[in-house]
């Protein structure tokens, strides 16, 4: 509703993203994990918890002829993120799909996508602090699926040749990769995202495999910030000229 939304742009992907005022609302962290999962031409690709759309819709900027699905629950997000698909004119490649993690394999067959991505609930239910916000409690803290759901949704989606990239919080590091190993997803790359250089990370990004070996390999660190500046080329890359 008028008001209660924003218009924000993403000027390097040439994108408009509606917004909630005062409910969830995007951050960094999405646009981090474009920039580490990457996308090829032709690939066909999930977002899980999608939000207002921002993975699907920057995917399909940045190479040709990629098709995305942006799968979210939340009735009101869903609706916004389909709505954020016309205005920047993605009908043909991005779809929004409205349902819940854990049962996206009635939607589609097994190893369906060439790349799942996921930006999960960081908290799980009944920690950390409550927000006022209506809306972004939903999107922090685990309900419906956790972690281990999210995980075992993207096993099922992604094709034996394909790959997971996940964003998430420390906190959940090794509860993420024993999950993955329960599930014989095979990690291969790992990236801690820092505030500055004398900052303990606060997320990290992770590429897993399903149906093959390999060994994992740890990237250098990610600095969004050095005493108060954006990093280099890499954070500019990363922002696509945002205005917000």
């Amino acid at each position: 509703m008028k008001g209660e939304e924003t218009i924000d742009e993403l000027r390097d992907y040439d994108l408009r993203l509606v917004q909630p005022r005062h409910g969830y609302r995007f951050s960094l962290d999405p646009l981090l994990l474009c920039e580490f999962a990457g996308v090829k031409d032709g690939e066909r690709g999930v977002d899980l918890g999608t939000g207002c759309g921002v993975i699907p819709l920057v995917m399909a900027r940045r190479a040709a002829h990629v098709e995305f699905v942006g799968v979210e629950h939340q009735q009101v997000m869903a609706g916004i993120a389909e709505r954020n698909v016309l205005l920047n004119g993605l009908c043909e490649q991005v779809t929004i799909l409205e349902e819940d993690v854990g049962r996206v394999r009635a939607h589609f067959p097994v190893s369906s996508f060439d790349l799942v991505t996921a930006n999960p609930p960081y908290r799980r239910r009944g920690t950390g602090r409550i927000s006022p916000r209506a809306g972004r409690d939903l999107a922090r803290h685990e309900s419906t699926a956790g972690l281990a759901d999210f995980l075992a949704a993207a096993k099922y989606l992604v094709k034996p040749t394909g790959r997971i990239c996940f964003i998430s919080h420390p906190s959940r590091l090794v509860e993420f990769f024993t999950l993955a190993t329960d599930l014989k997803l095979a990690p291969l790359r790992l990236r801690m995202v820092h505030g500055h250089g004398d900052a303990d990370a606060r997320m990290f990004m992770a590429e897993l495999a399903k149906g093959r070996k390999g060994e994992l390999k740890a990237l250098p660190p990610l600095f969004v910030r050095d005493g108060g500046r954006h990093c280099g080329e890499e954070i500019k890359n990363v922002n696509g000229g945002s205005e917000r």
